[in-house]
Formats: structure tokens, C-alpha cells, sequence
């Protein structure tokens, strides 16, 4: 993704914020030595909705504030592994050291001060909050006691085996089965940690139920006989107990199931590859059999018709294309 051996030395450390900025969230980014050339390497891998960046970078001070996080809140989550270099990471009150091979989560919507001194690498996967289904407090609960997760080791050597084979899975058609494993991976590794002698750090049965619900859900998008009493069955629990469940949680099931559909829906109908495609055939393929139905749904969520949706991003593509002709 970016390299700074081709820039002049004046030129690098303003390119590798902007860099950082993109690859991650925005954040202050303080390079140790300002009079030295700093140098720095990034590479990123997408895997469906989760993705894996790598960072090697001379010595820097990454700090996020409350007011950027107020200003570009982060859908994302990221567990690092630290390679290289000794850093130093504070959050939340905490200070910790990471050594090589460590594995620490970076909560990107509250304030942070990370650094290494010296040539450091990082590897990060960042994985969807939204597809994670699980309350903030209790992935924050669960921050600084990773180590004692039975799923310490075994995330930390998959996301090391993911980066080191990176070129060959992002490019292989099965590259979002794999980000849909990082996530279910990394929820297991959340939800199986507790604070030491804290009885509110123990796994509570209705946030793992929680998030089999909605798993279940998402790899079941497809199906059109999908409802409260199918997953129930799969899940072994009564339609009773699932909707008491999802009270709990103030999370409606019926209308998290159009929810998710619909965001499909629209990511293929933006589609370059699925042009072949009907609106009709891609809202069937996701559970619609209502033509009329859907196209309601989708304009009351979106406030365009799905026809006008693919329309706009289908011309923004010709002359995102065009553009770059003219270039």
C-alpha cells in the first residue's frame, strides 16, 4: 500500500501520517526523531468485511483523542500482534509494555497513546464492532486480560499465518470466509476472557447466546424461510426464550434480519460484477420474494429506489473510470 524509499526524506514523515490516516483511524502521529529521515512500509489485505494491516515504521507516537474519536467514531476493532521493537501502550488508565509476539487489543473509540522507539512493526486485524454482537463494555472488560483466554495464542498465530500468506488468501475467492472466521475467532477469544477474581468478568450465557443468534442469522441471510423459529430450532432454545433474549439485549430480530438483507442487497447492486443481474433476482437471493415489498423497504431505509441506487453508482463508476482516463 505505501513505501517511502521512492520519497525524498523532507517529504516522508507528512506522508506516512496521511498514510497511517487512511490505513487506520485518524489520529496524531509524532515521529521520534523529527531531524532524522523517518522511513516507513504498509501493507493491507482485505478479507471481506475484516482486514489485516502491517506496519513497519522507525520510531513513532500515535495518539487518538476523544475530540477525533467524537469526530470520526471507528466501526472497526483491532487486535495487533507487535513484531518487532518493544512498545509501550496506554489506554483507559493502563500502561503496558508489548514485547514481540504479544497480542493487545486497540479499542479505536477511546483515547490511546501508543509508541515504539527505534525500527518497530505491527501486524493489525481489524474486524467489524457490528459483526462482533457484542456490548462494548464487555470488550473492554475483556482488553487488558487477553492472556488469560484460552484463545491467546491460538489468535495471535492466526494472524500471523494469515499475514504471512496474505498475498495468496486475500486473493482467493474464499478471502471473505475467512475474515468471517477472524471475526468468530476473535469473538470467541473476547467473550472466553475475565477479569481476575470479578465475578461481572465471567461469560454471561445471554451475550454468547446473543451472538450465536446473529451469526446464525448472517450465514443465513439467503434463506427466505428464515425466522424466529428456525433459528431457534438450529440453536436448540425455544422461539420463546430467543425473543426473551433479544429484549434483553432491546434488539429487534425481524427488523435486524430486513436490516442486514438490505445492506447486501446494496453492496450487490452497486456491483460492477453482478450488472447481469435483476433487481428482482439479487433481492431474491437474499430472502425478498415481495418485489414490491422490498423496493419499499429499500426506499424508506435509503431514501432512493433500488433502481436509482444502482443507477447513481453505476454512473459514479463510468466517471470514477473516465476520470482516471484523463489522468
Amino acid at each position: 500500500m505505501f513505501e517511502t524509499g521512492a520519497l525524498v526524506p523532507a517529504e516522508r514523515a507528512a506522508a506516512i501520517t496521511a498514510a497511517m490516516q487512511e490505513a487506520s483511524t485518524p489520529c496524531h502521529v509524532v515521529h521520534e526523531n523529527p531531524g532524522v529521515p523517518a522511513h516507513a512500509r504498509f501493507d493491507v489485505w482485505e478479507f471481506g468485511d475484516a482486514n489485516i494491516f502491517r506496519a513497519d515504521i522507525s520510531g513513532i507516537q500515535l495518539i487518538r483523542t476523544a475530540k477525533q474519536i467524537r469526530t470520526n467514531p471507528s466501526p472497526m476493532l483491532a487486535l495487533a500482534v507487535h513484531r518487532k521493537g518493544s512498545a509501550r501502550y496506554e489506554q483507559d488508565g493502563l500502561q503496558r509494555e508489548v514485547a514481540v509476539g504479544d497480542l493487545h487489543l486497540m479499542d479505536l473509540n477511546a483515547p490511546y497513546d501508543f509508541r515504539w522507539d527505534g525500527d518497530g512493526g505491527s501486524t493489525c486485524l481489524h474486524v467489524p464492532l457490528d459483526q462482533l454482537d457484542l456490548p462494548v463494555e464487555r470488550i473492554r472488560r475483556a482488553a487488558p486480560h487477553l492472556h488469560r483466554s484460552p484463545y491467546y495464542r491460538l489468535v495471535a498465530g492466526h494472524i500471523t499465518e494469515m499475514t504471512r500468506c496474505a498475498d495468496d488468501l486475500s486473493a482467493d475467492p474464499t478471502a471473505r470466509l475467512s475474515g468471517s472466521a477472524s471475526i468468530d475467532l476473535i469473538r470467541g477469544l473476547l467473550l472466553s476472557t475475565s477479569e481476575p477474581d470479578k465475578h461481572d468478568g465471567a461469560v454471561i450465557p445471554s451475550e454468547i447466546m446473543l451472538a450465536e443468534i446473529r451469526s446464525y442469522v448472517r450465514r443465513n441471510l439467503a434463506d427466505p424461510e428464515l425466522d424466529a423459529a428456525r433459528i431457534a430450532r438450529a440453536l436448540n432454545i425455544s422461539v420463546r426464550h430467543l425473543y426473551k433474549i433479544c429484549a434483553a439485549a432491546d434488539y429487534s430480530l425481524a427488523q435486524w434480519i430486513i436490516g442486514q438483507r438490505l445492506d447486501r442487497i446494496r453492496d450487490d447492486l452497486a456491483s460492477p460484477g453482478l450488472r447481469h443481474l435483476s433487481i428482482a433476482m439479487i433481492a431474491l437471493r437474499w430472502g425478498f420474494r415481495d418485489a414490491s415489498h422490498f423496493t419499499r423497504r429499500f426506499r424508506v431505509t435509503y431514501g432512493v429506489t433500488p433502481r436509482e441506487w444502482r443507477r447513481t453508482t453505476a454512473e459514479d463508476g463510468i466517471n470514477g473510470a473516465f476520470g482516471d482516463l484523463q489522468n
